[in-house]
């Protein structure tokens, strides 16, 4: 991805510190942003309501935005796009 040009970045509520344990453990070549208040979340949209067996519960809604250099959202992939094994494909390749 960055030697096509893109910058990554990851956005959870997850803490700074279980970031750093993360980054570590998958050798992560990109910075993730501790959101733990949810706010940037909030912004984007992608803080909601999910379900797993019957359970309701709040959530970040798996999804990539593609930024241009202007700031501009240039595609979104949603939840329902996104394939966490082929994922880069999927924006190398749109």
């Amino acid at each position: 991805m960055q030697a096509a040009g893109y910058e990554v970045l990851g956005v959870s509520k997850d803490s700074e510190k279980s970031h750093q344990g993360f980054i570590t453990k998958q050798e992560l070549p990109f910075n993730l942003i501790a959101d733990t208040n949810t706010t940037l979340q909030q912004e984007f949209g992608v803080w909601a309501e999910k379900s797993m067996y019957g359970r309701k519960y709040m959530g970040t809604l798996r999804t990539t935005f593609i930024i241009n250099e202007d700031g501009i959202i240039e595609n979104i992939l949603g939840p329902k796009e996104v394939k966490t094994k082929d994922h880069a494909n999927q924006i190398l390749n749109k």
